[in-house]
Order: structure tokens, then C-alpha cells, then sequence
């Protein structure tokens, strides 16, 4: 199993929720501020149904924090960053439409 994609910026140590992979390999290719995304943990959840959805939680030391929601679960996103709150929304909102 290949651990790291997208040049060793997408840490895949853990499984990630169906559709979310491609839309976080797309965010990483049109964002070189970005320096690594962690997938964290996955939990089930009744209303993640339909188009992957990312939202954008809290900062952290070297980023954000964020959830996606996709198939039925939720999944902690560990992004190390040093854009802007605004800036990495649009971003997402940008891999999210391709």
C-alpha cells in the first residue's frame, strides 16, 4: 500500500473515506501553500450523505482542522498550512468542484 501521495503531502497512514482522496489530490496540486493534509479519524454519521463536503473547524499550531463528511462518515483533517482561513475555504471549494 503506497503511504504517500501527492509528493509526500498526503500522509495516508489510515483508510480514508470513499470520494475524499481525489478531491484532497486535487487540493494539494492546485495549492502549493499547502504542506501536508493528515487524514485523521473516521466516525459514522447519519447526515453525510451525497457530494463530499469539507468544512474548516479550528486553527492549529501549523494550520487547521477540518471535517469532511462523505459515505455515511466524518473524518478529522489535519492541514498544515499558512494560508488564511478565507484562503484555504476557496481553495477546497475549488477541489471540490472539479
Amino acid at each position: 500500500m503506497k503511504l504517500r501521495a501527492a509528493n509526500n503531502r498526503l500522509k495516508i497512514e489510515h483508510s480514508i473515506i470513499d470520494k475524499l482522496r481525489p478531491v484532497l489530490e486535487r487540493l494539494l496540486a492546485a495549492t502549493p501553500e499547502i504542506r501536508s493534509i493528515v487524514p485523521g479519524r473516521i466516525s459514522p454519521v447519519r447526515d453525510a450523505r451525497g457530494a463530499v463536503k469539507v468544512r474548516i473547524t479550528v486553527p492549529t499550531q501549523n494550520g487547521w482542522k477540518a471535517i469532511a463528511l462523505a459515505s455515511g462518515a466524518r473524518q478529522e483533517l489535519f492541514i498544515s498550512t499558512t494560508q488564511s482561513e478565507t484562503e484555504l475555504g476557496a481553495a477546497i471549494e475549488r477541489a471540490l468542484e472539479e
